[in-house]
């Protein structure tokens, strides 16, 4: 092998890069792909050694998703007025920044990518990208299994020249295509004009987002420089959108296939030689099972999204009920040390349904979507390979979904609720991630998705900041309520080393409407006991059914009250939550938001 240099850890990178291209690739000139892939990336002779199984995050890590136009203010770029919120009011409370997709698009709310080097100009530029990098953790998403009809890619296809050319996976409307997993209702091929006449292409999302050939290596090529692009402009955790999807194989499902693995594989190698700071995160809405996979063996993704949290949850806090949601948490295999989850319940796109498939129901699949419907709610369909169609999402906001129970329709509640919801998940093994929506308890934007006539707009308010400000500063405001509530919560959180992303967690048994779990630290010194009221029902707990050491002294994080008699009972209000940490005396000030 050529320029192959005397750095070991360049040597080593060399010999993983073979391994991975052998499998992906086994027709291919081995040799030239390698030093292509490596000199895309610049590592030719400058590599830095990966520590397997290294953790890139503590109970610190907290993380805000928002489009970079989330919040907009009259003669400002929207990601100068981002970069300013995060500064004034998220400063210590947040570690990191997912903005959505912020390239040139043609549809999808940016996930139809016209040019991947560039930002969208009414959105800011480079350096403002830059400026919220070195301040914060930036996620970017890579929109890796297609780009936008409207791209000088797909152009250049349809004339045959490059780059582009060769770029676009084609079908034969005769291939076996019965057994292939569909996110959308539309038709999977796409006739498309080239100069070489009529071509049908592959487009699982819509026509105009055309899905890329892997099986074409100038495509690699063209994301592994990409990648190294965004790393040289801050970015320090890659979003993988669509992932699952990327290798297709006519007669098969098309989705979740071994070379998709493998090339997750490949790109973790190429990028952790070049930073081992960072992170991957795969985006993979499907059932729960087969998203574990994702983590390969602690190879692949670094973290994978808790898919089958959402609509778990969801149905707990509308339902009064966690049996679902305990059975799922006590199936879950703890992450392996250098991997984890990433925690979320509200997202820009709607709350999936795939990840709850045999978990919930058929019965209380459709009862919860007849009440998600009846808060305000709507749903979004895919064609299954019979034609038939079922139920992908939920689109809702949080906050408007969480306005009352299947059982009673809207009530009192929605506030604890709703606060009770993300307290449960700013608990569980993994990183909190909060839709920036849902920091202040934005409500349905039916005035949005009249607009655009597309369900998943009810949930992608533009807030004048300005006007957000305003709210914000009005105590009276459940906006204000919303996000000084969750403020108090992350706070407690950060300052907790038994609420590390990798520290233990057993669930608890307590009942159907008691949702509870045991945290401890790495180190074995603190335990929390978290304990959730999931009903609108008063609900009584005996201590003595918790495992509390007699010689700790134990504490509620949230009120800073002690607790003084283990073998009292404790009274739950309804959607009340108890931290119970076993923290000397002396910390309680410390941890205690007031």
């Amino acid at each position: 092998m050529k320029n192959i240099s005397d750095n070991p850890a360049c040597a080593d990178l060399y010999r993983r890069v073979i391994e991975h291209v052998n499998v992906i690739y086994p027709n291919t000139d081995t040799d030239k792909l390698v030093v292509d892939l490596v000199s895309a990336m610049k590592l030719d002779t400058n590599c830095q050694q990966p520590v397997p199984f290294t953790n890139l995050w503590d109970e610190k890590d907290v993380v805000v998703i928002t489009y970079g136009d989330s919040l907009k203010r009259v003669g400002e770029r929207p990601l100068v007025t981002l970069g300013n919120f995060l500064d004034d009011e998220l400063k210590g409370i947040v570690s990191g920044v997912h903005i959505l997709p912020f390239f040139p698009y043609s549809s999808d709310e940016g996930f139809s990518v016209i040019d991947y080097l560039a930002v969208n100009g009414p959105l800011g530029t480079w350096q403002d990208i830059s400026d919220i990098a070195s301040r914060y953790r930036l996620m970017s998403d890579l929109v890796i299994n297609h780009c936008s009809s409207k791209s000088r890619w797909f152009e250049n296809y349809q004339r045959g020249e490059a780059p582009g050319k060769g770029y676009f996976l084609e079908a034969d409307p005769q291939d076996d295509l019965t057994q292939v997993v569909r996110p959308r209702t539309s038709p999977l091929l796409r006739k498309t004009e080239t100069n070489k006449g009529a071509r049908y292409l592959w487009c699982t999302f819509s026509h105009d987002q055309v899905d890329l050939d892997f099986k074409n290596t100038e495509v690699l090529l063209e994301f592994v420089r990409i990648i190294r692009f965004y790393i040289e402009k801050g970015v320090n955790i890659f979003r993988f959108d669509a992932i699952a999807f990327l290798w297709k194989e006519p007669g098969t499902r098309c989705i979740n296939l071994p070379q998709t693995h493998e090339l997750i594989r490949l790109l973790r190698t190429l990028i952790e030689y070049c930073d081992p700071t960072v992170m991957i995160i795969t985006e993979t809405n499907i059932p729960n099972h087969e998203n574990l996979t994702y983590f390969g063996n602690a190879n692949e993704a670094h973290s994978i999204y808790n898919f089958s949290l959402p609509p778990l949850l969801l149905n707990a806090m509308v339902t009064g009920n966690c049996k679902h949601l305990k059975t799922w948490m006590m199936t879950m295999p703890p992450a392996r040390n250098g991997t984890t989850y990433l925690n979320f319940i509200a997202s820009h796109d709607g709350i999936g349904l795939r990840p709850a498939e045999g978990l919930l129901t058929e019965v209380e699949t459709k009862e919860l979507i007849s009440t998600m419907e009846q808060f305000g709610g709507r749903t979004s369909w895919r064609t299954l390979a019979d034609g038939r169609e079922q139920a992908y999402e939920i689109n809702i906001s949080l906050f408007d979904a969480m306005q009352g129970t299947v059982s009673g329709g809207t009530d009192q509640w929605q506030m604890e609720r709703f606060l009770c919801a993300h307290a449960i998940m700013l608990a569980l093994e993994g990183i909190p991630a909060f839709y920036i929506h849902s920091l202040f308890g934005t409500k349905n934007d039916n005035s949005l998705f009249s607009d655009t006539g597309q369900n998943r707009a009810i949930n992608r308010h533009k807030w004048d900041a300005d006007e957000l400000n305003i709210c914000l500063g009005d105590s009276s405001s459940h906006y204000a309520q919303v996000f000084n509530g969750l403020k108090k919560l992350i706070k407690i959180r950060s300052r907790q080393p038994a609420f590390h992303p990798n520290a233990t967690q057993f669930t608890l048994q307590l009942g159907e409407h008691v949702f509870a779990f045991w945290r401890q630290s790495i180190d074995r010194d603190q335990s929390i006991f978290a304990l959730y009221n999931v009903s609108d029902v008063e609900q009584i707990i005996a201590l003595s059914d918790l495992n509390l050491i007699d010689m700790d002294k134990w504490v509620d994080l949230i009120t800073g009250k002690p607790i003084m008699d283990l073998r009292e009972k404790v009274k739950l209000s309804p959607y009340q939550v108890l931290w119970i940490s076993n923290l000397p005396c002396t910390e309680i000030d410390e941890v205690t938001v007031k």
